[in-house]
């Protein structure tokens, strides 16, 4: 009998904890009791159905048409144990060489063979987050010393699996006094601190021992899917159930979406038209630390906690106030917290509407007007199309609406800003285009039964016989943000000459991906459910054969972003489907704008070199890597202070160089910085940019006019 053979009682998962030969645990009295309380993970017949049935669709429907096979099962090995333990807090080497023995027998479990193991693997994990949570709770008893000359190191995703007990109880030890010395920065008494971390390093056992077999399920498979592709995924009936509440928008919260990292819950997206958005403090990757009901709510702590868990505790009624405690984006741990408070409320639809405005450059004696068009993402009212309404909401017919009143304010040039379009549906992205462009071709869609039988499909210019609605000079303007149908849009203004991209190379996302519900597969004999599964089963091109996918959208101009390409984006994924190209379809480009684009890029050289508030720019983004770029901090809390003020101190002074070399008043404090006077830096160079177009463009005495339709 193996060690990893199929286990229904608590003396056999002892047993399994004495045949791998662990390491005794820090406080042996409570290992014992912990044991006794937690119940044992195993897979039922339903999880080994859907595991067959995954398989299935990887093979036949992905993309890629992917083997199940030992060198995808070795993929979902390393996936899955950094899922586990990303930042080798937890597990040692010895734990890692044991699980090498399944690398390749994997792919047998998904697609016949009982999972045990990998519940086998869960529950090593399990026995070594309470070892270390013991040991951190057993330092509690003692206020740690804070005048320690001594760093921790809170990265340690790139750093040797630790060789024993003893080493991770150093790197614990570092761990815990981190901890406290984060909250004795913030004036904090010991009897407090040692509350708040007794209640979190506790709270996160609880949370460990309520996981049930579902969720174990639910990891795995997650990791299989990932091993594969990192848009493909699956989630069990609970998490199927709450994606589909997501996606009616029938619940009320703040308007982010959240995601996990590795102790934190971090703001992945602000989502356009919800309480966070109108608000505007909170910022993509700020971490969520603590959360408090109400102006006068406790705060509580929720780190470590399950994401769904914290969710449930930033949901609540309509107008209701929650305070979120956060650690602002690009901040060292231990930096100070701000508190954000936010009134509930649901995502005003109408507020991820397009929107314009306008933007004065002065120049030659003259005030030019740009125009600009903020695009937050392709939306269109299917509901009310397919009840024939004629004035159904779509992205393409608002924008057409706003160039008419652009114009109608006779703007010398047209900015349309995607900075953080994360993409919306195909047909508006075609559509929109087609504003801009003359009939033909604009992106060409291959799926997974394309890949070797026939060429990719071209999707065209949907309403070709519509006149162009602008044609007049163009930029625009993405960041790393800028997306899938984002990507489509600026790939073919950019392939046809019809204007140039101004910003940050866009994040890579060139796939298609469906979504199955694993319900209708199967005969239901309870009401667990399956769940389902997005998979990759597309991939789109540019009209000149190149994929977006991986490599997205080089700008004609770049400009500097504090979005860091080496951490977002799709390139920055394991095991993203890599960029091709097929056969270029037919389509008529414009002039060739070479030669305007290195004109411009040169103009927007030498003008930028003595903007303030493009070195105020410069300055910001550096000083971001340099922070992102550390790995370890002091555990000494005079150095760490010193270095919290000389930080501030450093942002103060850069604020203060641009306000002098501005002519306005410098001032005392961050805290007195109005956000309005916060410059859009990106914005006003590509404003600054296009108005070199349309210069360019009345030397030549061909002034901007709204095209005629053509034969």
């Amino acid at each position: 009998m193996t060690i990893f053979e199929r286990r229904r009682t608590r003396g056999l998962a002892i047993a399994l904890l004495a045949l791998l030969s662990l390491p005794a645990l820090s406080n042996t009295d409570s290992a014992s009791s912990t044991i006794e309380e937690y119940g044992v993970l195993f897979p039922d017949q339903r999880h080994e159905s859907i595991g067959e049935l995954v398989a299935q669709f990887i093979r036949k429907s992905h993309y890629n048409q992917v083997a199940v096979d030992d060198e995808l099962s070795s993929r979902v090995l390393d996936f899955y144990v950094e899922n586990l333990d990303r930042n080798r807090m937890y597990l040692l080497a010895s734990d890692i060489e044991y699980f090498e023995r399944y690398r390749y027998q994997l792919d047998d479990m998904i697609k016949s063979k009982p999972l045990d193991p990998v519940y086998e693997m869960f529950e090593v994990y399990q026995t070594r987050v309470r070892e270390r949570l013991n040991f951190a709770l057993a330092m509690l008893e003692v206020e740690p010393d804070y005048t320690s000359d001594t760093n921790y190191q809170f990265d340690r995703t790139e750093e040797p699996w630790a060789a024993d007990a003893e080493t991770l109880d150093k790197i614990w030890r570092a761990r815990v006094v981190n901890d406290a010395l984060s909250m004795a920065l913030e004036d904090e008494p010991w009897e407090k601190i040692h509350d708040v971390l007794t209640k979190r390093y506790t709270g996160f056992i609880k949370r460990l021992d309520q996981v049930n077999s579902d969720d174990v399920f639910e990891r795995f498979m997650n990791m299989v899917v990932h091993a594969v592709d990192p848009h493909s995924s699956y989630l069990s009936p609970r998490n199927a159930d709450e994606y589909r509440i997501a996606m009616s928008l029938s619940y009320v919260g703040i308007g982010a979406t959240l995601q996990t990292e590795d102790d934190f819950v971090r703001i992945v997206n602000i989502i356009r038209g919800g309480p966070a958005d109108f608000d505007g403090t909170l910022k993509r990757d700020d971490k969520i630390t603590a959360v408090s009901q109400g102006q006068e709510g406790e705060f509580v702590d929720v780190i470590g906690w399950r994401l769904d868990d914290v969710v449930d505790l930033i949901r609540g009624p309509k107008e209701s106030v929650v305070r979120l405690q956060v650690i602002p984006a690009n901040s060292l741990p231990g930096s100070p917290r701000e508190v954000i408070s936010l009134t509930r409320g649901a995502v005003k639809l109408e507020e991820q509407a397009a929107k314009s405005s306008t933007v004065k450059i002065p120049r030659e004696g003259r005030e030019w007007t740009i125009g600009v068009i903020e695009v937050p993402g392709f939306y269109r009212d299917y509901r009310a199309l397919s009840n024939g309404d004629a004035n159904y909401t779509s992205v393409t017919k608002d924008v057409k609406r706003l160039i008419g009143e652009l114009e109608e304010q006779g703007i010398d040039g047209l900015v349309v800003d995607m900075r953080g379009n994360g993409g919306g549906h195909l047909t508006e992205a075609t559509a929109l285009s087609g504003l801009f462009i003359d009939n033909g071709p604009i992106v060409q869609l291959r799926n997974s039964v394309d890949v070797s039988r026939s060429p990719p499909q071209r999707l065209d210019d949907p309403d070709p016989v519509s006149r162009v609605a602008y044609n007049g000079p163009l930029a625009v303007l993405v960041d790393r943000f800028s997306a899938s149908a984002s990507e489509i849009f600026a790939g073919a203004i950019q392939d046809y000459e019809r204007g140039i991209i101004i910003g940050q190379q866009t994040f890579g996302k060139g796939t298609v991906q469906n979504l199955y519900s694993l319900d209708q597969y199967f005969r239901r004999e309870d009401d667990k459910g399956f769940g389902q599964l997005t998979l990759t089963i597309g991939k789109y091109y540019r009209v000149t054969g190149e994929s977006t996918q991986h490599r997205g959208v080089y700008p004609d101009i770049t400009l500097p972003s504090n979005i860091d390409v080496e951490v977002v984006g799709e390139s920055a994924r394991k095991n993203a489907l890599p960029w091709d190209t097929v056969e270029t379809t037919r389509f008529r480009a414009g002039t060739p704008l070479d030669s305007t684009i290195e004109l411009l890029a040169a103009n927007h050289v030498e003008r930028s070199r003595d903007d303030p508030n493009f070195r105020y720019q410069l300055d910001r983004i550096e000083a971001g890597k340099e922070i992102r770029d550390q790995k370890t901090v002091s555990l000494n809390i005079d150095t760490r202070r010193t270095e919290r003020e000389a930080n501030l101190e450093a942002a103060l002074q850069r604020e203060n160089a641009r306000r002098t070399a501005l002519q306005l008043e410098p001032i005392e404090s961050l805290d007195d910085i109005d956000e309005e006077d916060v410059p859009d830096v990106q914005l006003d160079q590509a404003a600054k940019i296009v108005t070199d177009m349309a210069t360019m463009r009345e030397v030549r005495s061909t002034p901007a006019q709204t095209a005629q339709i053509r034969p």
